[in-house]
C-alpha cells in the first residue's frame, strides 16, 4: 500500500467522524420509525425526500439530467443495488433486531465487497484480506451465539442485514465499473430518484401507505432527520472524502458507525447491549482493520526505518 493511502487530511478526518455519526443515526432514525411505518414505505420516503434535497444542487453544478433510459440505466442499476433492496432488507431486519446489532452487521459491508471484487476479478483477495473475511463471519456467529437457528427471530434479522451488505458489495463492482467520472452530486442524486420511483411502487403493492394511520410526530422527525441528515448529507460527505482522501480510507466509516448506532440505540430506544454483541462488534472491527491493512504497515514501515 503506497504511503499516500495512509494520509488523511485533517479536514477529511473531522468530516469522517461526522459521517460515522450521521450514518450510525441512520439505524436510530429507521428504529424509531419501523414501530408505526413498514420498512418498504420507510425507504420510499427516506430515498424520495434526500432526492429532493439534492436536486438543486444539479442545478448549481450545471449538471445535466439524463433524457433517455441508456442515461438513466446506470444509475438505476446503482439504486436498486445500493439502495432499494439493501435499505429495505435493513429496514426489515430492524423489526427483529436491535439497531445496534444491524448496525454492527452492516459493518461486515468491506468483507462481501472484497469477496465480490476479488470474485469477479476486479482486485486480488490478497492474505490479510482473507483472514479479515474469516475473522469477520467470526464475528457475526459471535453476534449470534453460535446457535444456527434459521427459524428464531434474531437469526432471520441477522440474515436480512447480512444479506444487505452483500447487495452493497454488488453495488460497489457496479460503481467501479460503470460510475467511474460520474460527477457524485449526479451519481447520489440520481441514484436517489431511481430508488425512490422504484420503492414507491413496492410501497403501494405491499404496504398501501395511504390505509395506514397518521405517524406521530415522532415518527415524522425520524423519517426526515433519515432522508436530510443520514442521506442526503451523508452522501455529501461521502463523496467528499473520497475526492479528498480516497475510496479506501473513507471505509474507515463502517468501525464509527456501530458506535454511534448502539450508543443512540441503548439511551434512546432503550436497547440492551450484552458482552457477547460487544465482543463480536470487536472482533468485526478487528476483520475490517487486518483487511484494511494500514496498521500493519505502519508496523512494517516503523520496523524498517528501526
Amino acid at each position: 500500500m503506497p504511503a499516500s493511502d495512509l494520509r488523511i487530511t485533517p479536514g477529511d478526518w473531522l468530516r469522517l467522524l461526522v459521517l460515522g455519526v450521521l450514518w450510525g443515526g441512520s439505524f436510530f432514525f429507521v428504529g424509531v420509525a419501523v414501530k408505526e411505518v413498514p420498512p418498504m414505505t420507510i425507504v420510499f420516503s427516506r430515498t424520495l425526500l434526500a432526492a429532493l434535497l439534492l436536486t438543486p444542487l444539479l442545478w448549481i453544478y450545471r449538471i445535466a439530467i439524463p433524457t433517455t433510459w441508456a442515461g438513466w440505466r446506470p444509475f438505476a442499476v446503482m439504486a436498486l443495488f445500493n439502495n432499494a433492496i439493501p435499505f429495505t432488507l435493513t429496514a426489515m431486519g430492524q423489526t427483529m433486531i436491535p439497531s445496534g446489532i444491524a448496525s454492527v452487521v452492516n459493518a461486515m459491508t468491506p468483507v462481501f465487497t472484497v469477496l465480490i471484487l476479488a470474485a469477479f476479478g476486479d482486485e486480488r483477495l490478497y492474505p490479510r484480506r482473507v483472514a479479515g473475511v474469516v475473522l469477520g463471519f467470526a464475528g457475526v456467529l459471535i453476534l449470534q451465539g453460535f446457535e444456527v437457528d434459521f427459524g428464531s427471530v434474531q437469526s432471520v434479522g441477522i440474515l436480512l442485514c447480512l444479506a444487505a451488505t452483500v447487495f452493497y458489495g454488488f453495488a460497489a463492482l457496479w460503481a467501479k465499473r460503470v460510475l467511474t467520472g460520474v460527477p457524485p452530486v449526479a451519481a447520489a442524486t440520481f441514484q436517489l430518484a431511481c430508488s425512490a420511483a422504484m420503492m414507491l411502487v413496492m410501497s403501494a403493492i405491499f404496504d398501501r401507505p395511504w390505509q395506514l394511520p397518521m405517524p406521530s410526530a415522532a415518527t415524522w422527525l425520524a423519517l426526515i432527520g433519515l432522508a436530510a441528515i443520514s442521506t442526503a448529507l451523508g452522501f455529501i460527505l461521502f463523496f467528499q472524502i473520497i475526492r479528498g482522501s480516497g475510496a479506501g480510507n473513507v471505509m474507515l466509516v463502517t468501525l464509527l458507525v456501530p458506535v454511534t448506532a448502539i450508543l443512540l440505540g441503548a439511551a434512546v430506544l432503550g436497547e440492551t447491549v450484552t458482552p457477547r454483541e460487544i465482543v463480536g462488534a470487536l472482533v468485526i472491527a478487528s476483520a475490517l482493520l487486518i483487511m484494511d491493512g494500514r496498521i500493519l504497515t505502519r508496523l512494517a514501515m516503523r520496523r524498517a526505518s528501526a
